[in-house]
């Protein structure tokens, strides 16, 4: 063995003795309750100590003396009653009012006081025992407690004499059935409650997977109905803008230029949108430099925008605002917005040739958006409709508390009216 071996062995040793001596918890802080018991445990078995070292000590001795003219004779006298046998009668029971609080050194005070008594009585017996469960129940150096009891044992079996309380042959069964009655129920509790714990972990899980998938296909709904209102709306007016470019690009070159650059707008916003709810799917660290992640999403203060890109491609559009304006909570004013562009973009795609309102009504407890349009023809694109949209706005103000109405006007048209609660302000 190398030096360098010997030193590794040893700096492993010293590790292991530093880790056996640290405390592997702080030290209890008994109750009013535990200490009670305790008071009262201790008092008892004092009482019972005292009344054992008593009896024993009150004896009849017999001795031979030699008396006048060389006779022996008997004399009987009472023994008396030693002091020190009391006090370490005391000193072996009264201790255990700390055995919770101090565990370890009231149980070498009761050993060291019950081995030094010649003929201790039985109940010092039980307060060895009791401060010996103490001290491993108890202390928070389990190594040091353990170790105790080891080296205790040692003590008495290797001392001479009577050195610990001699157990009755009555109370032998109870000795030794006692403690196997309760390591056996122990065990059986213990096995109980690891597997009521295994079965609460197995459910906890099965609970978070379940969770985890609610979240999961609530996220992808919510990225879908994004998608859905970000490409519909704009693919729409850009199929529109190119079938209108098509039709007057040979008589009206301006127009097709004009249509064509319409096209273009909508293909930049579609991207500016798209890589916001692109963003919503990659990290920061893995979106490429030209997006914008941060961009703010559309709300009211963009109608306008939004009604002049559908006014490019032909549809007449009035955009009105009633009641004061107000800030609206997060979420609000996009839901609202996106009320807006899928009714627009129905209008374009299924109501060719019609017109349409777009009317904001601001409330003390509600906000109302309502579109109409006159009704017309549907357009080329109209057979890719599958009223996925609307559905998608119904969860989205289901969030907000709000609703969404649609349905055919009597005098012709469409009309789509939502309405979301707000706090008063």
């Amino acid at each position: 063995m190398t030096t360098a071996d010997f030193t590794r062995i040893a700096g492993g040793l010293r590790q292991r003795a530093a880790a056996a001596l640290r405390p592997s918890r702080p030290l209890p802080d008994p109750t009013t309750r535990a200490w009670v018991f305790d008071a009262v445990l201790a008092t008892v078995l004092t009482v019972m100590a005292l009344a054992a070292v008593a009896r024993q000590g009150h004896g009849v001795a017999v001795a031979v003396v030699p008396g006048p003219g060389g006779d022996l004779y008997q004399v009987r006298q009472e023994t008396g009653l030693a002091v020190s046998t009391l006090l370490l009668s005391v000193a072996g029971t009264t201790p255990l009012v700390l055995r919770r609080r101090y565990p370890t050194t009231v149980f070498w005070l009761v050993l060291l006081a019950t081995i030094e008594i010649t003929d201790a009585p039985t109940v010092l017996f039980a307060s060895s025992v009791i401060a010996a469960y103490s001290a491993v129940a108890y202390s928070p150096y389990r190594a040091p407690a353990i170790a105790s009891l080891m080296i205790v044992a040692l003590i008495v079996a290797t001392r001479s004499g009577s050195a610990i309380p001699q157990i009755p042959n009555r109370l032998s069964p109870f000795v030794v059935l006692v403690p196997i009655a309760y390591a056996g129920n122990s065990i059986r509790r213990w096995r109980a409650q690891a597997a009521s714990t295994l079965a609460r972990m197995r459910a906890l899980e099965l609970g978070q997977q379940e969770a985890t998938r609610e979240a999961v296909e609530s996220e992808r709904a919510r990225i879908a109905r994004e998608l859905h209102d970000v490409v519909t709306h704009n693919v729409s007016v850009m199929v529109v803008q190119a079938g209108a470019a098509r039709k007057v690009m040979d008589r009206s070159p301006a127009q097709a230029t004009q249509a064509l650059l319409a096209v273009e707008a909508s293909g930049r916003t579609a991207m500016v949108e798209l890589r916001q709810v692109m963003g919503l799917l990659t990290s920061a660290a893995e979106e490429p430099q030209d997006a914008c992640p941060d961009a703010p999403q559309p709300d009211l203060e963009q109608l306008e925008t939004l009604v002049a890109r559908v006014r490019a491609t032909g549809v007449p559009v009035t955009l009105a605002f009633t009641g004061a304006p107000r800030a609206l909570p997060p979420g609000v004013g996009l839901a609202a917005y996106r009320v807006v562009q899928e009714a627009l973009t129905n209008t374009v795609k299924h109501a060719a040739g019609a017109s349409a309102a777009v009317t904001v009504a601001y409330g003390e407890q509600e906000l109302r958006v309502e579109i109409a349009d006159t009704g017309g023809v549907p357009g080329e694109s109209a057979a890719t409709g599958n009223r996925r949209g609307l559905l998608g706005l119904r969860e989205r103000l289901a969030v907000y508390g709000g609703t969404l109405h649609a349905a055919h006007r009597p005098t012709g048209g469409y009309r789509v009216s939502a309405v979301i609660p707000l706090e008063e302000s």
